[in-house]
């Protein structure tokens, strides 16, 4: 498989597997890495999940380009197909785009390696990135005659200060881990070895809390950072309604009362 997942508890581990490739992103990869958060979004016992890549190389190297030098049809017969068909017909980029999956559960980018061109466009689309001392980080389309296909640009100007995202989106060139970390890419840098089991503990952490209000923690911030004040606010209250008369908000409050741990059941 050249996309796998363990359930450890209530974290998906999911590992892009392809080493010799520096886990270069085929579409086969892609189709199976989209199977595997499909379902992550579907397994009420999974809370959280980890992505990760395969060896120490490399999280992921982007898009396999020696499978996508060329396309079998023009770019508009494959503009208006669905995203499993528009990329049998060259678009595979729409793979890449995981927001049509719809998937509110938290997932964490473990970035051991290269993290370059589509697997930063992946990263990007993680809620927390960390990574290990020997990790690197670019978009170096503009090298091969392209652009970050997949809102790379959009995403990095949200992550860092937009100094940064221009000086890397032009000239192609990478960062190492602990720059990451100074600009805000990455949350944490640490040694390789400490990696797994530090995305582990937060995915652990994460999982103890009410799934709802994960989800809606998630899901609100996609949603409202381009609002003004006073829409979020309106957004904001209107999921804390939904979440006012839930089991586990309810749970929440008396475990608290008590003095004690709260056993959520995500209702």
């Amino acid at each position: 498989m050249s996309v796998h997942m363990h359930v450890d508890g209530a974290v998906a581990v999911i590992t892009i597997d392809r080493p010799d490739a520096l886990n270069a992103l085929d579409v086969d990869a892609l189709h199976a890495l989209r199977a595997h958060l499909c379902e992550v979004r579907d397994r009420d016992e999974v809370r959280v999940a980890i992505l990760t890549g395969a060896g120490s190389r490399a999280f992921c190297a982007g898009a396999d380009l020696k499978g996508t030098q060329s396309s079998p049809a023009s770019y508009p017969e494959a503009l208006f197909q669905s995203p499993a068909r528009a990329a049998d017909l060259g678009l595979y980029i729409r793979l890449m785009d995981l927001a049509d999956i719809g998937l509110w559960k938290p997932v964490i980018a473990a970035v051991n390696g290269h993290c370059l061109g589509a697997g930063l466009e992946i990263a990007l689309q993680c809620d927390l990135l960390l990574a290990s001392f020997d990790a690197s980080f670019g978009l170096p389309e503009t090298k091969v005659g392209s652009i970050p296909a997949v809102s790379g640009l959009h995403r990095l100007l949200k992550a860092v200060p937009a100094a940064h995202a221009m000086q890397m989106v032009l000239t192609g060139e990478r960062i190492d881990a602990r720059t990451a970390e100074r600009i805000g890419l990455v949350s944490e840098a640490l040694e390789a070895g400490a990696l797994l089991d530090r995305a582990m503990t937060i995915a652990t952490q994460i999982a103890r809390n009410a799934p709802l209000a994960v989800q809606a923690v998630k899901k609100l911030s996609r949603q409202t950072g381009h609002l003004g004040e006073a829409d979020a606010q309106q957004l904001t209250e209107l999921y804390w309604g939904v979440l006012r008369d839930t089991a586990d908000r309810l749970e929440g409050r008396k475990a608290f009362a008590e003095k004690r741990a709260p056993n959520y059941i995500g209702r």
